[in-house]
């Protein structure tokens, strides 16, 4: 049985229990494990290890107890938009500089201790909603060099990247922003489909 994790902030916490790995949240966790675990009985283990409010910084400070201790086969990140919104809003976020760095440290880690691990990291995002349009240009700005940052880590470590930010930007056209997103960071239920659906497309492809 192969063994799949989910990491990042509160876009992949959602409500997830802390008891146990039992529970996915109510996010595109539990919808990615819905549908994999329906077509592949019994092929795999889904743990989700999210922690809302997370920052690159905080991933790198548990890179041992909630990656490398769990020896995953398959690791999901998504990561980045409250290294921006931390530092909006109360001046604790990460500089795109670190951001990379700590993303680097966190990948020279986890490859040495599991080399043959599959890494697919997730683009990060924003709309322009309630949480966000008061500080648009730099909410926008910011994300996207994070975005940046992702993506050439994603060419250096062989990772897979996700795209994210058009999905949602195409999607928008159909429905407002707060549609898919309610606060411009957080997802609705449609959005987490979105971002399952771009996974599961990803992972069909690595596996």
């Amino acid at each position: 049985m192969s063994k799949i994790l989910f990491q990042g902030d509160s876009i992949t916490d959602v409500g997830r229990p802390r008891a146990n790995d039992n529970g996915k949240g109510e996010g595109y966790p539990l919808l990615v494990t819905a549908q994999l675990g329906f077509q592949n009985p019994g092929e795999y283990e889904f743990i989700n290890r999210g922690i809302s409010g997370n920052r690159s910084i905080d991933l790198l400070s548990r890179v041992k107890a909630d990656f490398i201790n769990l020896a995953p086969d398959y690791i999901s990140i998504l990561i980045g938009v409250n290294d921006v919104w931390h530092e909006i809003a109360s001046h604790n976020g990460v500089s795109c500089k670190n951001f990379e760095r700590n993303l680097s440290m966190l990948f020279d880690e986890i490859f040495e201790a599991l080399p043959d691990v599959k890494i697919m990291m997730l683009e990060p995002f924003v709309l322009k909603a309630s949480a966000t349009e008061g500080n648009w240009d730099e909410f926008r700005s910011e994300t996207v060099l994070r975005a940046q940052a992702v993506k050439r880590l994603c060419e250096k470590y062989n990772m897979r990247f996700i795209p994210l930010q058009d999905k949602f930007d195409e999607a928008c056209k159909k429905a407002p922003e707060a549609y898919w997103a309610s606060d411009g960071v957080h997802p609705t239920p449609y959005g987490h489909e979105l971002i399952a659906n771009a996974w599961i497309e990803a992972f069909n492809e690595i596996k």
